[in-house]
């Protein structure tokens, strides 16, 4: 991963580039990770499903 992701998206539009909702969409969120409630979580016990 070539940038740092925000762990909490800051609700502007169009999206800045480390937003953790625009890297979920493009597909670039690091494995392991998810986002739940425009914040960045770890996933728990694996993969996502």
């Amino acid at each position: 991963m070539s940038r740092k992701l925000k762990k909490k998206c800051c609700v502007k539009k169009p999206r800045c580039k480390r937003c953790p909702i625009r890297a979920l969409a493009e597909g670039t969120l690091p494995e392991g990770y998810t986002v739940k409630r425009r914040r960045l979580v770890k996933i728990e016990g694996g993969k996502a499903a």
